[in-house]
């Protein structure tokens, strides 16, 4: 007797792979039209259940002629990858197994393992056994790694922050700089530090930290009586890509004793282009360090990885075993629940497993040195032309820049050009704030995105500004679109 869902998953497959074969001959991004947005948003639950193929149907007609662009060669915007195709293919048989990866004698947990070392080593991260764990992304990975920050820092000054909380202490301060990730400032306020007590370091004039004033503000909050517990260095910002002076802000926690965590979400695989290593200098001194598998590697969204020095300070933050879950062949390292707070953990590690035996050490090179060239080719397109302006030195695949076609009023065209290009539906651009300064900013994170895409995108720039510079933005959303890639 036939299987019942196997006509169902072959045309889920069928859907699937037309949908990513013709993703450079569709526009870019396109806006949803407001009766399907109303039909996505507002559906009623049925009554009845529907069957798969239709559901499939409205999967195809409905879901996917709107995509966020990411798949795309000429999607430039924030840090979106395309998926990798080993990512894709596999995420239906963990969806097929669905187990909890909390921990086990199962696939799952020990694939998890393979898949974190592999990431240590690739980014020079030091990986003894059990030191890190697949999460939801990054901003998870930095709760998980500012709460172990936080719970060292407390047994190092005899009390338990799990036991006691914060209240009646000396406020815990940790230092960031303005180009820092959200997600830092996010992590401070859940794990009840407080925004005040997160600390703003100034940055240089390449957007990396000034060690300087760094020194001097955790000197100045010693002398205050507070606690300074975690300096946060960025290895790749994702305004402009910007790599912290690592070795020398490892070198100012060692002499207060503070953690040194480095975000590494978008930018620590940036450690592998050609001659990029001297930049990266003092990560592998990290007492942690989060990136994101599903940024650069392009593994499917929703898989993060902190890597940590001891991983027993995080389990000392963490682990917390009722009497049901008790394993007794849970051998020394214990379950991956008891080092972040997540009980039920999805099966992360499959479609990174894959995805990174599909790309290989070469292939993951390969990609890095790619993309980090289309970034320093499109600076220097920006430098050669008399209308756009370099923002920021290129050190990983962003490129920092902005148009410039007249010496005022350029920060409300550079705001206004995202939208713009956007609408037009040839390629996607993102803007920033860097330097007090509306910027543009090109992320390359794309396998094959190439030096012609760069041309369009720079033409794309001028278009939609001469569309704005005339007041009649409605002409930036018309159906112009060109549908071949290699179209201007």
């Amino acid at each position: 007797m036939p299987d019942p869902y196997s006509a169902d998953l072959a045309a889920a497959a069928a859907i699937a792979a037309e949908h990513l074969a013709g993703l450079g001959e569709r526009p870019v991004w396109r806006p949803v039209p407001e009766a399907e947005r109303a039909w996505l948003s507002g559906q009623e639950l049925p009554e009845r259940g529907r069957p798969l193929g239709e559901l499939l149907e409205d999967a195809r007609t409905r879901v996917l002629p709107y995509p966020m662009g990411n798949g795309h060669p000429r999607f430039f915007g924030w840090v979106n990858s395309p998926p990798n195709p080993a990512g894709v293919l596999v995420e239906p048989l963990a969806a097929a197994l669905n187990p909890s990866c909390a921990g086990g004698d199962h696939a799952g947990p020990h694939l998890e393992r393979a898949a974190v070392r592999w990431l240590a080593e690739l980014v020079g991260f030091p990986h003894p056994p059990g030191g890190g764990l697949l999460t939801s992304g990054a901003s998870m990975a930095t709760v998980i790694c500012l709460a172990t920050a936080r719970q060292r820092a407390a047994l190092a000054d005899g009390w338990d922050a799990r036991e006691e909380g914060l209240s009646g202490r000396p406020p815990m301060v940790m230092y960031v700089t303005e180009e820092g990730h959200s997600c830092l400032h996010k992590a401070a306020q859940l794990l009840g530090l407080g925004s005040r007590q997160v600390r703003v370091v100034p940055v240089d004039g390449a957007y990396r930290m000034d060690v300087g004033a760094l020194r001097a503000m955790v000197e100045e909050d010693l002398r205050t009586g507070l606690r300074p517990f975690c300096v946060a260095g960025s290895a790749g910002t994702v305004n402009s890509g910007a790599v912290d002076p690592l070795g020398e802000i490892a070198d100012v926690a060692a002499e207060h004793g503070l953690w040194f965590h480095v975000d590494g979400a978008y930018g620590a695989l940036g450690v592998l282009a050609d001659g990029a290593a001297p930049h990266y200098a003092g990560l592998e001194r990290a007492d942690s360090l989060a990136l994101d598998p599903h940024k650069w590697l392009g593994v499917p969204v929703g898989c993060g990885c902190a890597l940590l020095r001891d991983p027993g300070a995080a389990r000392a933050a963490f682990s917390l075993v009722p009497s049901y879950l008790i394993d007794d062949n849970a051998g020394d390292l214990g379950w991956f629940s008891e080092y972040g707070p997540e009980q039920t953990r999805p099966f992360r590690a499959l479609k990174t497993w894959a995805t990174l035996s599909h790309l290989g050490r070469s292939g993951v090179e390969r990609l890095v040195n790619h993309t980090t060239g289309l970034a320093r080719t499109l600076a220097a397109m920006v430098e050669e032309s008399g209308d756009f302006e370099l923002l920021a030195p290129v050190t990983t695949s962003i490129t920092a820049f902005r148009y410039r076609p007249r010496p005022t009023g350029l920060d409300a065209l550079n705001r206004a050009i995202p939208g713009a290009v956007q609408a037009r539906g040839n390629a996607f651009i993102t803007g920033t704030r860097l330097g007090g300064r509306d910027a543009l900013r090109a992320c390359f994170l794309h396998p094959d995105t190439t030096e012609r895409d760069l041309a369009v995108l720079l033409e794309e720039i001028r278009l939609a500004a001469k569309t704005l510079q005339r007041g009649d933005a409605a002409k930036a959303g018309e159906p112009r679109v060109r549908r071949g890639r290699g179209s201007a």
